[in-house]
C-alpha cells in the first residue's frame, strides 16, 4: 500500500482512496490499498517450485530486452480496490510465448504489482495530495531490484530507510508507546536513510508504454466481465 500524512481530510471514494485519522493530532492519513501484493510472488513460487530468493536471482539476469518483451501480469488475486474498487477482478497473464522464461514471468509479476502501485499513487494525486518521494518499508526494502524497479515505475526517489525492513512490527511497537504514555518525539525518532534509488530515464519510458498496455488490459478484462 502507499500511505501519506496529511494535514486535512481527504477522501476520494471515487477511486476508493482510504482516508482516516492520524494517531498524532490534528494530522490525517490516506491509503491507496492493494488486495494482493507481496502475496502474487508467493502464489508464483509456489506455483512453479520455487523460492522467492532463488526467483529474484533468475529475474536479476533477465536482459532489458527481456524485461520489455515480457508478458503482462494483472495482480488482481483477490479482487483490487484502489483506484478500482473492484471485487470481481481477476489475476491475468497476457502474452504469452513458447519463448515465455519463468524469470519472465516472474518479473511480470513484480512489474504488475508495481503498476498497481502505480494506479495508487495517481489516485492520491488526484485527491489533491501531492507526493514527491516515498520510503519502502518492510521485507521489499531488502530488495535493490524491487526498490529501483519502484524508482523506475513511480519515477520519483525511493528511499531506504536503516531497520526499514522491520516495517510494520516496528510502527506497531512505536504506537505502543505512544499508549503507554511516552512523548512523541521520543518515539517517533525520523530514520536514518540507507539509500536513495532514482528513476533510469530510458527505463521509465519503456516502462510507461508497458504501463498503458497494463492498463488497457485491465480496461478490455472489465469489458469482457461486464456482457
Amino acid at each position: 500500500m502507499l500511505f501519506v500524512v496529511t494535514d486535512a481530510y481527504r477522501p476520494a471514494p471515487q477511486s476508493a482512496v482510504h482516508a482516516f485519522c492520524h494517531v498524532l493530532p490534528n494530522l490525517w492519513h490516506q491509503m491507496s490499498v492493494m488486495l494482493s501484493a507481496a502475496s502474487c510472488l508467493q502464489w508464483f513460487c509456489r506455483l512453479t517450485g520455487t523460492t522467492e530468493v532463488a526467483l529474484l536471482a533468475e529475474i536479476a539476469e533477465l536482459s532489458e530486452e527481456d524485461k520489455a518483451n515480457a508478458p503482462f501480469f494483472l495482480p488482481y488475486l483477490s479482487g483490487e480496490r484502489t483506484p478500482h474498487n473492484d471485487p470481481d477482478a481477476r489475476g491475468i497473464f497476457w502474452g504469452m510465448t513458447h519463448a515465455s522464461l519463468r524469470a519472465q514471468l516472474g518479473y511480470a509479476v513484480l512489474e504488475g504489482v508495481i503498476f498497481g502501485i502505480n494506479d495508487g499513487l495517481q489516485a492520491l494525486k488526484e485527491s489533491g495530495t501531492p507526493i514527491a518521494q516515498c520510503s519502502l518499508v518492510g521485507g521489499g526494502a531488502r530488495s535493490p531490484f524491487w526498490a529501483q524497479l519502484l524508482a523506475d515505475i513511480l519515477a520519483m526517489p525511493v528511499v531506504t530507510h536503516k531497520g526499514g525492513e522491520t516495517g510494520g512490527a516496528l510502527g506497531a511497537a512505536r504506537l505502543a508507546c505512544l499508549a503507554a504514555g511516552k512523548p512523541v518525539a521520543a518515539v517517533c525518532e525520523k530514520p536514518e536513510v540507507w539509500q536513495t534509488w532514482r528513476a533510469d530515464p530510458v527505463r521509465h519510458h519503456t516502462l510507461m508504454q508497458r504501463y498503458a498496455q497494463f492498463k488497457a488490459l485491465y480496461l478490455n478484462d472489465l469489458k469482457y466481465r461486464q456482457h
